[in-house]
């Protein structure tokens, strides 16, 4: 029985809204043999491959030994969209400007809650070898630190819903609370196997968490999260981050559907949308990598320096870090103050960085205007929705 809470709505919509309402109680997957297609289980192979072959082209983009801009990229590209399903935009300058140490006050507030995102992605990564309830709370508290009404790290203690003002008018309403700890040691036991092919395996736990909907806030992009933690632990992904979900945002109404489709019963269609968005986030994700690596080679040809200067690895920075100031540049490169400024002056006079506020004396930021169009480019891609 849902009964408003006393003062949070009219007296019309208090009538209309109290009443009894009915919440999905997913079934426990950790023994669950999807059963899939054979026509769908082979696109989920050659997906599969696909995406290991992007992983190793993006490594290969500026050699191996400067690999870490190309990971840098494709990890914020990938939390900036999965941010934008939740219609959380964010420039990449104001992403960048949210990454840099000391600056991240002045970005917007979209920025700021992006760049947690990326913390998240990060955290999952990084816990990718043990996909148990700890390091699921790990990504969340990664998420939503200092948000503390969304109880970062916490499983939620109410119930919750999608859609409506209240569960009785709700497109789904997800188990009640005292469910969620079963239900996501259920998934993690499930996410720990290793006899499912890996990307029916990482729908189905996908598409399970979203329906357990563990936290009051968050949801969406720890669940996407998630799923990196896992395409990382199968092995089909080793260095980088493959950008899924600009694959998802060409189509979210199939992505919420194919959720619907699950919370049915049926498989296939979350399994079909993982295919279809590794897809065209590999389409797209190429795209932004040769943009980056014809930049990275014109760069190469305008500055003037002599051989083993600062500004040679200062040139990769640039492209994971496309805001930066002299502490960073200084901190990253390990060279002394003058160095870093002396690699920001030789890039500036080349036309690669811009001062971001003209006439800035103290704490100055720089900005790669080629770099934020390449990002904003790839963004735009992956937004436009069919």
């Amino acid at each position: 029985m849902w009964i408003p809470a006393e003062g949070t709505l009219s007296r019309r919509a208090t009538q209309q809204l109290t009443g009894p309402y009915q919440a999905g109680i997913p079934p426990q997957i950790a023994g669950l043999d999807p059963d899939v297609s054979a026509g769908v289980a082979a696109d989920a192979e050659q997906a599969s491959v696909e995406m290991a072959h992007f992983d190793a082209e993006a490594a290969d983009v500026m050699g191996t030994a400067e690999f870490a801009p190309m990971a840098s990229v494709l990890l914020r590209s990938e939390s900036a969209a999965s941010s934008q399903i939740e219609h959380l935009t964010a420039g990449a300058r104001q992403l960048a400007l949210a990454e840099l140490p000391g600056a991240g006050s002045e970005a917007s507030k979209n920025a700021r809650t992006v760049a947690g995102n990326v913390a998240a992605m990060r955290a999952a990564l990084d816990l990718a070898e043990r996909p148990d309830s700890g390091a699921i709370l790990a990504m969340h508290a990664a998420l939503l630190d200092g948000h503390r009404d969304a109880r970062p790290g916490a499983w939620r203690e109410e119930q919750v819903w999608v859609g409506g003002r209240a569960p009785t008018e709700a497109a789904f309403v997800p188990p009640p609370p005292e469910y969620v700890p079963l239900a996501m040691n259920d998934l993690a036991a499930f996410c720990a196997r290793r006899d499912v092919p890996a990307l029916t395996h990482v729908a189905v736990a996908h598409a399970q968490f979203e329906t357990v909907h563990p936290f009051v806030d968050g949801n969406g992009r720890t669940g996407r999260a998630l799923a990196h933690a896992m395409l990382r632990r199968s092995g089909i992904t080793r260095r980088v981050t493959v950008p899924i979900s600009a694959g998802i945002l060409t189509d979210t109404g199939a992505y919420f559907a194919a959720l619907d489709a699950f919370r049915q019963g049926r498989i296939e269609p979350i399994v079909e949308i993982f295919v279809r968005s590794a897809e065209t986030a590999i389409s797209n994700g190429r795209r932004l990598l040769d943009d980056l690596r014809r930049l990275r080679s014109d760069w190469k040809a305008r500055v003037t320096a002599r051989a083993g200067a600062s500004v040679w690895r200062a040139l990769d920075l640039v492209i994971a870090q496309p805001v930066l100031d002299v502490p960073y540049l200084q901190q990253h490169l390990q060279v002394a103050y003058t160095s870093a400024a002396g690699a920001i002056q030789t890039m500036t006079e080349a036309g690669i960085l811009l001062p971001s506020v003209v006439g800035r004396r103290r704490n100055r930021v720089w900005h790669a205007p080629e770099v934020l169009e390449a990002l904003d480019d790839f963004a735009e891609r992956a937004g436009r929705r069919s």
